[in-house]
């Protein structure tokens, strides 16, 4: 199911909530008797979704009176709809007084629906990194869902991303309007395509793509398998000018012209003393007293505690004020004004420095310019490489790097920039080794709380500065036709560079004295993310080595596979169709074979999800094919034909990149490619890590961490079991078995085990007994009783947990052993399922959280241990998980590997002792 992101700007789509209110609450009046039903439904919805998600910005938007400019495209536009009832017309200037007096932005846009003017806020929200949640009834809102636009529903609180608008409508979000044009929308009077209805639509979409495709390619309508195909391109091309008026008519306007940027639609404090006139007239008694009561809008009382560390940052976001300004910006295009600004940086204690530059690959990208700031309000922008200025315009590069190599490289001089990796990295290009990189505002950002939403400079800005920031497409677009720094127009370019140097220092005086107030999160900033990122900027450019003679010949091996899985559903299904389509799925399994549905998309359709399809496939063959042609087909896809497409032209090597501030509990993750997702346990990803080679002469090494968060559990646990049973270096899992089920350890049958190992490592993951059931394939009774055993062998680790979710509920938060902490925004969520999810995160999120911070200190350590000998005999080269991988001098290894796992094993001091497997080989797979 989709995920909604952290305090989301929340469009609600007004007009929608007052049909659905009119229409669904009965027709109440007060004792004057004017009509309340209506204003007391919006009301009510708007309440649950305030208290649900508390966002901090919000915009509720109405129809605006009189026509729009689609009543002038087609005359017949929703003149089918009868007058609207006077009982509800009376009722929306009162509503409308309401929702304002709650602290709401209200917006009606005349010539526009307000379809469009949510439209338009929603995509500014997601060129500026916002994420969005609409809440609305209507379907033609579906085409506005990404991964950062989300819908959800008034009446059934279903959630829409991209995977569930497939699941409930068969097609993707951007093919949503050519669906309502080629069917039509009867709620609307937006025609259609006489004769086409819903599936019609889904099977041409899906069989030729967009309306564009399908006139494009009429002549290939017969061939497709659905009902009518053969008559259907004569319909098409008698109505292909009412197919494309419906697709102007079901297009959402996202450029309209407002007055409020989405930054602006920040939820206020309420009117109380207008909201109780109004409540007292209409006689809203229930909300009358909760209302003078001071907790309308606020729920059941929550800890106070907690609702501080919820909080948090969002205070600090209220209270702060922008104090940019331009007018302190300078160009640097002279030796004088040079001069001047070397000696302004040598002088301060503390600057920030920033990047542009004409790639976001840092081995490939070339430097274009470099902008500073020294003080808030004073920056400046030195243009090298602009394509359009002279030499004599502009400083030369090459002389101005030479110049500032020693400042940039002198660890005295403290330099402040966000995402520096990047920065140290493209200079690395230049033989530039940056020193003195004291803070990252990204880090801080991440460190401060790494749930609050996004750590990039534009979403920092606006959270902690209210300021919006030029963006990097305001002054280069989008696109194919985008245009790179270096053909940027210099005042804009200057302007925007300059901005980036300001707004980072600016953050940093922002964020650092809130960071230097909580010790925990201090510490893992200062001794943990700030030393890693030169780490992980080494360990990127180091890459790792590719066959690829051995990915061409998996690739063809899977074409193959694929095809013979492809013959082998068709033949299970008595009939060709597309196995990636959820819809044709459905019918298959659901409808010709019979197969009794476990769940439901939002829709209410039969769900073909992995987990749906992992579970169907335990009873039935043709699930089983599904899932292992889909695993199949994102292996080739991902690895096998991409892997070598990315090597790199100079180095002949693969270099990943990796993130420090993505995952709530700190872990690493990585792209391109994403080396956290190669499979390990099935043959086909294992032999992609065959793939993975070291250089002639040299060995890969692979360190791994053994149960690392089950050492976590017993040392934060203190059960004095485990904490023997690994001190004892026993079998953990044929340990805990041998105390479940009451044996000696060696009479535990491979079956127990495997059982064992199931309780041990869910329990981690806060699993339920029924969760231990369906894994094991046995009752729920029986599991519970798994449990019930573990736990009464084991009671430390359920004093761990009830004592953790104690604490959570109380701080609003868990601490990693280092301090790192994970908030957890839902655990007094009045919902359940939130509660209970945040409540398994809060036992998990401690122990994954150090086990991150452990691998974190162990790649430190053993950087500091290759740095100062600026080894070529010893690269670490990538890490996965709890491992670490090396590439290693064939003569070096015996040594290598022991200095490696002494430093692994000494990263951290736990009750237990950690332990490292450590493999070698020609390749990852042999080494793993």
């Amino acid at each position: 199911m989709a995920q909604i992101a952290e305090n989301p700007l929340i469009l609600v789509d007004g007009s929608s909530y007052l049909y659905r209110a009119y229409h669904a609450f009965p027709p109440l009046t007060n004792s004057a008797g004017e009509p309340t039903g209506a204003m007391y439904g919006v009301l009510n919805m708007l309440r649950s979704l305030l208290l649900q998600y508390k966002p901090s910005h919000v915009a509720v938007v109405f129809d605006a009176k009189g026509k729009t400019f689609r009543d002038e495209l087609f005359e017949h536009y929703k003149s089918h709809r009868p007058p609207m009832p006077d009982d509800l017309r009376s009722q929306i200037e009162p509503l409308h007084n309401m929702v304002k007096a709650m602290g709401l932005p209200l917006l009606a846009v005349s010539g526009v629906e307000a379809d469009d003017v949510i439209g338009t806020l929603a995509l500014e929200a997601g060129k500026k990194g916002l994420p969005v949640l609409i809440s609305t009834g209507d379907k033609d809102m579906a085409q506005l869902v990404t991964p950062d636009i989300t819908l959800i529903n008034t009446m059934n609180n279903a959630i829409l991303g991209p995977d569930e608008v497939v699941e409930k409508y068969g097609i993707p979000p951007d093919l949503i309007i050519d669906f309502l044009a080629l069917m039509g929308d009867s709620s609307d009077n937006i025609p259609g395509v006489p004769g086409v209805g819903e599936k019609t639509a889904q099977a041409l979409l899906q069989g030729l793509g967009g309306i564009n495709a399908i006139y494009e390619n009429l002549d290939k309508v017969a061939g497709l398998t659905f009902r009518g195909a053969k008559t259907m391109a004569a319909k098409l091309e008698e109505n292909k000018e009412l197919a494309f008026l419906s697709y102007q008519l079901a297009t959402i306007k996202t450029d309209v012209e407002l007055e409020l940027t989405c930054e602006q639609l920040t939820v206020n404090e309420p009117a109380v003393a207008e909201l109780l006139a109004m409540f007292r007239q209409y006689e809203f008694k229930r909300w009358i007293a909760d209302l003078e009561e001071g907790k309308w809008l606020q729920g059941k009382k929550s800890n106070p505690a907690a609702q501080k560390a919820l909080v948090g940052q969002v205070e600090e976001q209220v209270e702060a004020t922008s104090t940019l300004s331009a007018d302190g910006y300078v160009t640097i295009l002279d030796e004088e004004t040079f001069e001047r600004w070397l000696k302004k940086l040598q002088d301060s204690p503390l600057f920030a420095f920033d990047l542009e530059t004409d790639s976001l690959d840092t081995l490939s990208a070339k430097i274009v310019g470099l902008s500073f700031a020294v003080e808030p309000g004073e920056a400046a922008y030195l243009p090298v490489a602009h394509d359009y200025l002279d030499a004599p315009d502009q400083l030369d590069r090459n002389s101005v790097l030479a110049r500032l190599k020693p400042l940039l490289e002198d660890p005295k001089l403290l330099k402040v920039g966000q995402n520096l990796k990047y920065d140290r990295g493209v200079l690395k290009n230049y033989d530039i080794e940056l020193a003195g990189i004291k803070f990252d505002t990204m880090l801080e950002s991440y460190a401060l709380n790494s749930v609050v939403g996004r750590h990039d400079m534009d979403t920092l800005a606006s959270r902690w500065l209210n300021h919006k920031t030029v963006s990097f497409e305001d002054i280069a677009g989008k696109g194919k036709k985008q245009l790179t720094f270096n053909q940027i127009d210099l005042e804009q370019a200057a302007h925007y560079a300059a901005e980036d140097a300001d707004v980072t220092l600016q953050l940093h005086l922002k964020m650092w004295p809130k960071l230097a107030k909580e010790t925990g999160p201090k510490q893992v900033f200062e001794n943990i993310e700030m030393p890693l990122l030169t780490v992980i900027s080494r360990i990127e450019r180091n890459g790792v080595l590719i066959d690829r003679d051995i990915l061409a010949e998996h690739s063809k091996e899977l074409t193959v596979r694929l095809a013979e899985l492809e013959q082998k559903a068709h033949e299970l299904a008595g009939e060709p169709f597309n196995l990636s389509s959820p819809k044709q799925l459905q019918t298959i399994l659901f409808e010709k074979q019979g197969i009794k549905p476990t769940k439901k998309t939002p829709g209410g359709a039969p769900s073909t999800s992995e987990e749906v399809l992992a579970e169907l496939a335990l009873d039935y063959p043709l699930p089983k094919v599904i899932l292992e042609n889909r695993g199949l087909a994102k292996l080739k896809s991902t690895y096998t034909d991409k892997l070598p497409l990315m090597i790199n032209p100079v180095t002949g090597r693969v270099h990943t990149s990796y993130h420090q501030a993505v995952t709530a509990t700190g872990r690493l993750s990585s792209t391109d490619p994403n080396l956290q997702n190669i499979p390990v346990r099935n043959e086909e990803g294992r032999r992609i890590r065959q793939a993975f080679i070291a250089a002639k002469d040299h060995k890969i090494v692979a360190a791994d961490y053994s149960q690392i968060e089950l050492r976590i559990m017993a040392h934060l646990s203190q059960d004095k079991g485990l904490l023997s049973a690994f001190a004892e270096g026993k079998d953990i899992h044929r340990a805990t078995a041998a105390e479940v089920f009451g044996m000696a350890l060696d009479k535990v049958t491979s079956e127990q085990r495997r059982s064992a190992k199931a309780i041990n490592f869910g329990l981690i993951y806060g699993m339920s007994a029924f969760g231990l059931s369906r894994q094991l394939n046995i009752g729920a009774g029986e599991a519970k009783r798994y449990m019930d055993l573990y736990f009464e062998r084991y009671p430390g680790v359920l004093e761990y947990m009830e004592s953790t979710r104690q604490q959570a509920a109380e701080k609003g938060y868990v601490s990693t052993l280092d301090g790192r902490r994970l908030y957890l925004p839902d655990i007094n969520a009045s919902n359940a399922i939130r509660r209970k999810a945040a409540e398994r995160a809060a036992i998990n999120a401690p122990m994954q959280g150090t086990a991150a911070d452990i691998i974190k200190k162990a790649m430190i350590a053993v950087d500091g241990w290759l740095t100062p000998q600026a080894s070529t005999d010893v690269k670490m080269i990538m890490q996965v998980h709890d491992e670490l991988v090396f590439e290693v001098k064939a003569s070096e290894v015996e040594a290598a590997t022991v200095k490696i796992r002494e430093l692994m094993e000494n990263s951290m001091k736990l009750d237990v002792p950690l332990q490292v497997d450590i493999g070698v080989g020609d390749n990852w797979e042999q080494a793993h």
